[in-house]
């Protein structure tokens, strides 16, 4: 598989990793009363504190399946991540996340030592992890590796918007366009990050507050 195939593969809203059951924590802002004009900024604050984060934890996890490391080494990325995000929903929704795309790729690639490390890990992958992984073995480099985290998580929310708004499904694409420039920049910062003890510790306090709002409800669209 070329890498420009697989970074193709890892935007398509088809491929089976779950992602359609989530929404990036658009339900819950929208709950908390969030505009329709303000999900552009809504989008770019993600990116700019949960994005980074995420895409810096996906270059480390990245560099580590190259590099043939340790499933010790990769707990260590996990616990790190972990700690980085102290919303026990945004936990577990990432989770899901990670093991649905570590399922993915041990079909693919049942016999690669770093998939297999993926699957052994305690308490199953957070996304990013899972993601490194699948970005290492399809032959991406790092900054296409953190650029597709971060395209992934502003188009989950641009896509969640087309159930939950009343929008002209043309104005998501905008969006998506609007923020390309901070995607390429925040990639860029996420490749200077040298190892797991660097990755950024930035959070969205409202985003936290809204996910453990919507973990309690009964009645949601989405997951998370």
């Amino acid at each position: 598989m070329s890498a420009e195939i697989a970074s193709m593969l890892l935007a398509d809203g088809r491929l089976p990793t779950g992602g359609h059951a989530h929404s990036s924590g658009l339900e819950p802002a929208l709950a908390a009363g969030l505009r329709q004009s303000q999900v552009p900024d809504f989008i770019r604050g993600r990116l700019e504190t949960v994005g980074v984060v995420e895409a810096a934890a996906t270059v480390v996890t990245r560099r580590w399946a190259v590099s043939g490391g340790s499933g010790s080494e990769l707990e260590a990325i996990s616990n790190e991540l972990l700690a980085r995000t102290p919303s026990a929903p945004l936990r577990e929704a990432s989770i899901q996340l990670g093991r649905g795309l570590a399922r993915l790729a041990s079909r693919l690639w049942p016999q690669h030592h770093a998939v297999q490390l993926l699957m052994a890990l305690p308490g199953h992958p957070m996304r990013p992890l899972a993601l490194g992984v699948f970005t290492a073995v399809a032959g991406m480099d790092d900054t296409a590796a953190a650029r597709s985290c971060l395209y992934d998580d502003a188009q989950t929310v641009a896509s969640a918007a087309l159930k939950l708004l009343p929008v002209d499904p043309a104005e998501p694409v905008e969006w998506l366009l609007q923020v390309a420039p901070t995607i390429e920049r925040i990639a860029r910062a996420a490749v200077e990050v040298d190892c797991a003890a660097d990755i950024p510790a930035t959070t969205g306090p409202l985003v936290e507050q809204w996910s453990l709002e919507h973990n309690a409800r009964s009645r949601r669209i989405f997951r998370a």
